[in-house]
């Protein structure tokens, strides 16, 4: 494990989570547009012709919102509990199953600041995925193993009991019913990297 190997991950699940937990806004379009590996990551955005022909305030009220709030509000839903119970019911109580998981490890999730309803949000759980990584940043600048080793458990097992039972699906549809570049994109990009960010920590040497 490497230094950018973590921040890497950091990036990229603040990417990922950003653009999933509420509209976009234009330091976020301008930070995907500023960096060319970034850009590289949504190949179909970086080469829609209509950002070429209009403003980026037209192009986020017309296009992006309107997007976000099919995806993200009426037509899908980012639940877990949605795809995990029987019942499809969204679990917004305090019997939600990664609430205490939250609680364990100090994660605060404000859902009035975000647009969601329940803490099992894609968008939410991309967050946590986030705040662990940045802790492990610190454990590894610390050369805490032992930090280090149980961070690698801890997101081990919220990528395989969490994440990977229901975002495949979520971001698979996500893909498919997307009107504009940015979310198909993101879409595929996001399922793309927990699979593999899956395998990456099942294979990590610990050693520097």
């Amino acid at each position: 494990m490497t230094k950018d190997e973590i921040e890497n991950r950091i990036a990229l699940y603040g990417l990922i989570s950003r653009l999933m937990i509420i509209e976009v806004d234009t330091q976020f379009l301008e930070s995907i547009e500023s960096d060319e590996a970034i850009l590289d990551m949504f190949p179909n955005y970086k080469n829609w012709t209509k950002k070429e022909s209009l403003s980026t305030d037209e192009l986020k009220k017309n296009h992006y919102d309107v997007d976000f709030t099919n995806l993200f509000l009426l037509h899908l839903v980012p639940y877990e509990s949605f795809y995990t119970r029987d019942d499809q019911m969204i679990e917004s109580g305090g019997d939600n199953p990664v609430l205490s998981l939250y609680n364990a490890l100090d994660f605060r999730v404000e859902l009035d600041k975000a647009r969601v309803v329940s803490p099992d949000h894609i968008g939410v759980e991309l967050e946590f995925m986030y705040m662990l990584c940045v802790a492990m940043k610190r454990a590894f600048e610390a050369d805490d193993i032992e930090g280090i080793e149980e961070l690698v458990e801890i997101q081990k097992g919220f990528l395989q009991d969490h994440l990977l039972e229901w975002t495949p699906m979520f971001l698979i549809n996500m893909k498919k019913e997307a009107r504009t570049p940015l979310y198909h994109d993101g879409a595929e990009l996001a399922l793309e990297f927990l699979l593999s960010d899956f395998e990456y920590l099942n294979h990590l040497n610990l050693s520097k």
